[in-house]
């Protein structure tokens, strides 16, 4: 099955801010964010990625800009489910503000209890983002083979909660997960299980290019999906 090769958007004015944007419309990236976007071009340059996924979101569309002009032949999917949480009635007010709010502990501490009024509950957002991706890995598989290599730029709570979905744990388990805006993570999945193949990485990604096995790993492979021992699947 695919590679999925996660981006947190940029640093965006919402950040730098101190706001939960969360849907709001006409949050773009900052000046920082737009430099961290201009180098995701050379920091994805190696790897030979068949198609981008964007959430709907203008900082996420702005993140991917600099990649899809460097690479026109690469078509762009506008892909709802891996929208921003809904945070309904939190939108657009300051994070220092919610602190005092009862709900921010069970957001923190028990995320799966978490539902926001005017909006959606956590367990929903992860539910959906999960359901895209595995709708997404079948696409891209059938349409680009198993070795397939495709980029999604989505945000913070959307990607840590892919990322506890591949790792199998409880979703309460999240918020131990960090992702740094324009970092990225990248998932390997296997009709078996998952690998997680970085996690928030700001460095070197040409190690993530897929790679033909050599004659001694052919014959020497397990069953599919096991990972090797002292090692993990996908290493180079």
């Amino acid at each position: 099955m695919p590679t999925l090769i996660l981006v947190r958007h940029g640093r965006s004015t919402a950040n730098t801010a101190g706001v939960l944007a969360g849907r709001t419309p006409g949050v773009a990236l900052d000046e920082r964010g737009a430099e961290q976007a201009a180098a995701l071009p050379a920091r994805l340059a190696a790897l030979p990625l068949v198609a981008a996924v964007s959430s709907p979101l203008q900082r996420c569309r702005e993140t991917l800009r600099p990649l899809l002009d460097a690479r026109p032949e690469l078509p762009l999917h506008t892909e709802e489910r891996i929208s921003e949480c809904d945070y309904g009635d939190w939108s657009g007010r300051k994070l220092a503000e919610l602190t005092d709010e009862p709900l921010m502990t069970v957001v923190q501490q028990h995320p799966s209890a978490a539902a926001f009024h005017g909006g959606e509950s956590m367990r929903a957002m992860q539910a959906r983002a999960v359901d895209a991706v595995r709708e997404w890995n079948a696409r891209i598989e059938a349409e680009h083979g198993e070795n397939a290599v495709y980029v999604m730029c989505s945000h913070g709570d959307i990607i840590k909660s892919l990322v506890a979905d591949a790792l199998g744990m409880h979703l309460d388990l999240f918020q131990r997960v960090h992702a740094d805006p324009c970092s990225v993570t990248a998932i390997r999945y296997t009709r078996l299980r998952p690998f997680l193949l970085r996690l928030g990485d700001t460095g070197d990604l040409a190690p993530l290019a897929p790679r033909e096995p050599s004659p001694d790993e052919t014959k020497t492979a397990g069953t599919e999906g096991d990972a090797a021992v002292g090692g993990g699947a996908g290493a180079p």
